[in-house]
């Protein structure tokens, strides 16, 4: 008798893991939401045609031929995730060009028809299972390949997609999420996204599911709202719905980041995935030639922001035209996982209490006298896609501080000169703040707690050997190319 009701239980809890968790209007994360935000860090993986021709995006007509790794290695890229503290990786299966990863039935633009056959989702999977790590895909939904993406009838093509990501979600274990991108060459409407919703929960029930560019500023609206805005609930709308998850690639959330979305009069919960470069160009698909990466600072500042407010993050390391990691970027993503110290079943690690947000502030200038646009409170409202920028090269800010409150860390996001290069995508960042000094208001007297004469750098964090009260914070620059202008200058106390 009781091996029988352990049986039925067995049964019943089965049946139970294979009830698709569809989103429902709720104010909390639901089974599949909390699985994403406990994974919280995962390590992204472009490769594929593009790796060969040193482009970004290419138009489909790239022969598959071009694709012809050397050195194949599935397995380092999975090794170095788990030696880096992620918690899964997310690999593209196809990109916007269409050429597929596996050898799949409804193409000959893949794997198949290269000089180097592995079916890499198959070895990305089965490393994921090795080093116990999740495994999850991105799809493309443009096609620039595929014929029936151009056909008048839409859904020929939507048959198509629904076929590929069939045999992704039937063939290769269980996948813990599904990115899709480029919505952008359709109406939202011509994806058909509740369908292709419905097969994905159908074949794998707790797969989370998100959209590039989720969230809208008004129903049936194709402007994008910012993550920046996204700091009032129930004020924007969905783009493409059913989703597990918003997206809006490369944007980073407001630190008051909020969570509840609007579809058809009801509010559904919905966390935000950020993604990165390691690379400090930002390049999706490895290039040629070797290429800097991230300073370990901002790649620690950028972990706990992304990661804050039960949102996660994926980073790209890309593999090279041999089929591994570079040595210098795994050594990279290895170093940022040991100095955030992450451990495996642990929760992430977070970063300290915040005392600088929206505190009283005032600058010495501002750009064209324009408050509203480059204010001094840009400098410390939480967001990063605004910036306090000065009309001068010697300037300051000063903050009213709470005189109770210690800190014993600043960290700052310099909003750099950007040069975007030829192919209209790489960038190159180059500072502004040469020298520049951190002073307390202590003893009814200024004094410098932080002097540097290099220049600023991606992102300076200063890490103080004692904690400091003070009622005034000053930010000096004495030394710019150009005027200065800082996206976000935030005081931390770290209770460590």
């Amino acid at each position: 008798m009781r091996q029988l009701l352990l049986f039925t239980l067995s049964i019943l809890l089965f049946s139970q893991s294979l009830v698709a968790q569809l989103i429902t209007p709720a104010t909390k994360p639901n089974k599949t939401q909390e699985l994403l935000i406990m994974r919280g860090y995962g390590m992204f993986v472009h490769f594929g045609v593009n790796t060969f021709t040193d482009m970004e995006w290419s138009n489909g007509k790239t022969p598959a031929s071009v694709y012809n790794p050397t050195n194949l290695d599935c397995d380092q890229w999975v090794r170095v995730a788990k030696e880096a503290g992620f918690r899964y990786v997310l690999l593209v299966t196809k990109h916007c060009d269409g050429f597929c990863l596996w050898d799949s039935k409804f193409t000959e633009y893949d794997v198949a028809s290269s000089p180097v056959k592995t079916d890499v989702v198959a070895e990305v999977s089965k490393a994921c299972k090795k080093y116990g790590l999740q495994f999850g895909v991105y799809y493309s939904l443009w096609d620039r390949n595929q014929p029936s993406f151009r056909d008048k009838d839409k859904t020929k093509y939507v048959d198509y997609m629904i076929n590929q990501l069939t045999e992704l979600f039937s063939n290769y274990g269980s996948i813990c999420e599904l990115w899709l991108d480029a919505g952008w060459e359709r109406k939202p409407a011509d994806w058909e996204i509740d369908r292709v919703y419905k097969t994905i929960k159908k074949l794998q029930p707790h797969c989370a599911f998100g959209v590039n560019h989720t969230i809208v500023v008004e129903p049936n609206s194709r402007v994008k709202a910012l993550p920046d805005s996204m700091v009032v609930d129930n004020k924007y709308f969905f783009q493409y719905f059913p989703g597990d998850f918003r997206l809006w690639d490369p944007k980073i959330a407001h630190l008051s980041d909020k969570k509840q979305y609007m579809q058809n009069g009801q509010s559904y919960y919905m966390p935000f995935e950020h993604t990165i470069c390691l690379s400090h160009r930002w390049n999706w698909f490895q290039k040629k030639d070797i290429i800097p990466v991230r300073a370990l600072e901002e790649l620690e500042e950028l972990f706990y922001w992304c990661t804050a407010n039960d949102n996660s993050l994926v980073v790209n390391v890309p593999p090279d035209n041999t089929g591994q990691l570079r040595e210098h970027e795994a050594n990279t993503i290895i170093g940022l996982g040991k100095r955030l110290n992450i451990k495996k079943n642990k929760p992430l690690p977070k970063n300290g209490k915040f005392i600088s947000i929206n505190a009283p502030i005032v600058a010495s200038s501002i750009l064209n006298n324009d408050e509203l646009k480059f204010g001094a409170r840009w400098a410390i409202d939480g967001g990063m896609q605004t910036a306090w920028a000065a009309a001068d090269t010697i300037a300051e800010l000063v903050l009213d501080l709470d005189q109770n409150q210690p800190f014993n860390k600043i960290s700052i996001f310099e909003n750099q000169i950007i040069k975007v290069a030829k192919d209209q995508f790489t960038t190159y960042r180059t500072n502004r703040i040469l020298s520049y000094c951190i002073d307390c208001w202590l003893d009814n007297a200024w004094k410098t707690i932080y002097m540097s004469e290099e220049p600023m750098g991606d992102c300076k964090v200063i890490r103080f050997p004692k904690a400091y009260k003070t009622s005034k914070l000053r930010f000096k620059v004495l030394k710019a190319s150009a005027p200065p202008s800082i996206t976000e200058l935030n005081v931390i106390y770290m209770n460590n």
